[in-house]
């Protein structure tokens, strides 16, 4: 197994819990974080603006993803000049399509031309990905995100698909793509093999990195140590 310092793909933290966020910027191995509304509203923030200017002023050096959130694409725009200009760092999430499923290409190309760094999020077929590198500009830096864990989630292999995203990248050299919603840490050296750029995790996945490496007969053995330790103290037993 390959260890965590040797991979070459960049991992970002994805969340929307404050303290958290600051506790993973902290890790020299976490390269960027990103945030999604889902997560935002999960951790109980009402404030948009306010959690961002918080997050802002501490996080500073890293790629930082912040997302759009209207559905139509006049507003869109409008809200993608307000949140690129918090900070230099500050990547503007754009979903792939609004929620009647029209395409946001016209959009991301706009923005591109005006150096709005962009992350174009939701995407999860090739055609899309297609759609959005020609779209990007290949002078302004962005990213590509392609949920490969929820076309994991239909039964399909995301990697023969992520690993064609990256050769698609390769005319956008500024631009970037991200093996996104990951749902184990052996996704993270997936997308490693494949010459992906960047993997998003959530902070229970990042959790389990020190496991990697770990001898599979000591987990075992933790494993049995659980199990008992659980069923003494829960007071289990078959024979009463």
């Amino acid at each position: 197994m390959t260890s965590i310092a040797s991979l070459k793909v960049k991992i970002f933290a994805d969340g929307a819990d404050a303290p958290e966020m600051l506790e993973m910027y902290s890790k020299p191995f976490i390269k960027g974080l990103t945030t999604n509304p889902t997560l935002m509203r999960k951790a109980g923030i009402s404030n948009y603006r306010a959690f961002a200017r918080e997050i802002l002023a501490q996080i500073r050096d890293k790629p930082l993803s912040l997302e759009v959130v209207s559905d139509e694409f006049a507003e869109m725009e409008h809200q993608a000049f307000e949140i690129s200009g918090w900070a230099d760092n500050v990547y503007v999430k754009i979903p792939v399509t609004n929620t009647r499923g029209e395409a946001s290409y016209a959009l991301i190309r706009r923005l591109a031309s005006r150096g709005v760094k962009l992350n174009v999020t939701a995407i999860m077929t090739l055609a899309q990905v297609r759609e959005v590198v020609s779209a990007l500009s290949p002078e302004v830096a962005g990213f590509v995100s392609v949920f490969a864990g929820r076309i994991a989630d239909t039964g399909v292999d995301p990697v023969p698909l992520m690993a064609e995203a990256v050769q698609m990248l390769k005319s956008r050299p500024k631009a970037e793509l991200i093996w996104a919603s990951p749902r184990e840490v052996l996704n993270i050296f997936h997308a490693d093999s494949i010459g992906c750029h960047v993997v998003t995790a959530t902070h229970d996945i990042l959790r389990k990195l020190p496991l990697v490496g770990y001898d599979l007969d000591e987990y075992s053995l933790d494993t049995v140590r659980m199990f008992y330790r659980d069923a003494v103290a829960a007071g289990f037993s078959p024979c009463r």
